[in-house]
């Protein structure tokens, strides 16, 4: 993408208006930073050269299908496995040789809660705290404190097994936080819930952002990122595709776009030529669904080719225009949608 490097334009803002006292040196630099990281497995490159930057207090969002290099990231920069080039850095230490250091800073909400379904919320957060060296009154004190924060009070007796899907992710926010970490690492935290969840943990990592907590936030969902991130980077294939806030993104993917998909798949070539006769100057896409998406549609041309379609006697089972998603996203800047490929990053690595 033209420009700035991806890992500069994210870690500038403009700073106008703001007297020097009101921000400190140490606020301006980046509290994540990687450089030219690359990791393989056997044959498989899941990080190619990957560049980007998290400013203090803001939220990073890291875009892009399974086996994009999402995770792999994740796992690099919280120390769970090195990097086979390039270098990364958490609060100015260096992820490999301050390991330890790093480790005391951040905190990690992986893919699938992590908590213990025996035990009740309370017991979860106080067993990890005492695992973290906090005296027993320490831990108690702590946990209840979390249970609080995070809208558990009720339900903190409870076995972990009676919890809904909100209220697990929910609990496992609290237990990376129960060392207080300047730093937290949420790896598509919100995967498998439901819109109302979904937004129960949105509302509590928002609270952490407000608290000074520096957050990287993997995801698929563009609308989870819109909602969350200062900034974003989009990955694919293990390389930083496109960079920038998520206005630049949404910006440089367009406007509404118009998906037509025929009831039947062998109407496609027909329901392709009526879509050229519409739009003679756009190119579509077909997606892997069998889908055909114009990368920028208005209602006329809904009206028009519905209207084709009809006279064809051509049946469909969707046509109507969308605001981009990560699909229409990889769409116009690989030419690809974001197919669900086996991840990469799941690939067992020693640390």
């Amino acid at each position: 993408m033209p420009g700035r490097p991806a890992s500069t334009r994210l870690c500038q803002r403009n700073v106008a208006g703001l007297s020097a006292p009101s921000r400190s040196l140490v606020d301006m630099q980046p509290v994540i930073q990687a450089e030219g990281l690359v990791k393989r497995f056997a044959d498989t490159t899941a990080l190619a050269g990957v560049d980007f930057s998290a400013r203090r207090g803001t939220v990073l969002g890291l875009l892009g299908p399974n086996g994009s290099g999402k995770t792999t990231s994740v796992r690099v920069l919280t120390t769970l496995l090195r990097p086979d080039a390039g270098r990364a850095r958490i609060l100015g230490r260096d992820v490999v040789h301050d390991a330890p250091a790093v480790r005391s800073l951040i905190g990690l909400t992986g893919q699938y809660a992590a908590v213990d379904d025996a035990l009740s919320g309370t017991d979860n957060l106080v067993l990890v705290g005492r695992l973290l060296d906090l005296p027993r009154r320490a831990a108690k004190a702590r946990a209840a404190e979390l249970v609080g924060r995070f809208g558990l009070t009720e339900a903190a007796g409870r076995l972990v097994r009676t919890y809904s899907g909100g209220m697990r992710r929910r609990l496992d926010l609290a237990v990376s936080l129960v060392g207080r970490p300047e730093v937290l690492f949420l790896d598509e935290p919100t995967t498998g819930l439901d819109p109302r969840h979904r937004g129960e943990v949105w509302d509590a990592v928002r609270a952490l952002v407000a608290d000074g907590v520096t957050v990287l936030l993997t995801t698929q969902y563009l609308e989870e990122a819109d909602q969350l991130a200062d900034d974003l980077v989009v990955l694919d294939r293990g390389r930083v595709i496109a960079a920038g806030t998520p206005a630049t993104l949404k910006a440089e993917v367009g406007g509404q776009r118009l998906h037509v998909r025929p009831l039947y798949r062998e109407d496609l070539p027909r329901v392709a030529a009526l879509v050229a006769e519409q739009a003679p100057d756009l190119e579509p896409v077909v997606d892997a669904a069998g889908e055909l998406v114009l990368p920028s549609a208005d209602t006329g041309l809904l009206h028009r080719l519905g209207a084709r379609l009809d006279e064809s006697w051509i049946p469909v089972a969707e046509l109507g225009l969308r605001l981009p998603s990560l699909d229409d996203v990889f769409l116009t800047i690989t030419g690809h949608a974001a197919e669900n490929d086996p991840d990469t990053d799941s690939e067992p690595e020693a640390a």
